[in-house]
């Protein structure tokens, strides 16, 4: 299916095996402080790729195939538990 043939309001599947992997061009990337995350969702809410999940324990998981490094998770953290840097991942 190409968009032409896509309704107005349609629901589009997500289906993340088939996607391209994106993240691979970032300098920084995040990382979660996992003893300082209270799970609170902020992160998830504002992260403009959808590249934050909940881990079993509901603290903040990077998805590094989708995450582009913007820092926007790390800012906007209340409990400071996201960090940018250079991080091997």
């Amino acid at each position: 299916m190409d968009w032409q043939n896509i309704e107005e309001g349609a629901v589009i599947a997500h289906d993340p095996k088939k996607s391209p992997r994106t993240g691979d061009w970032r300098y920084i990337c995040p990382k979660v402080d996992k003893k300082l995350c209270i799970g609170c969702g902020v992160c998830f809410e504002y992260c403009p790729e959808a590249a934050i999940d909940f881990d079993s324990e509901r603290k903040a998981d990077i998805d590094f195939n989708v995450c582009k490094g913007c820092g926007v998770c790390a800012t906007v953290c209340p409990q400071r538990a996201i960090r940018m840097g250079t991080y091997k991942v």
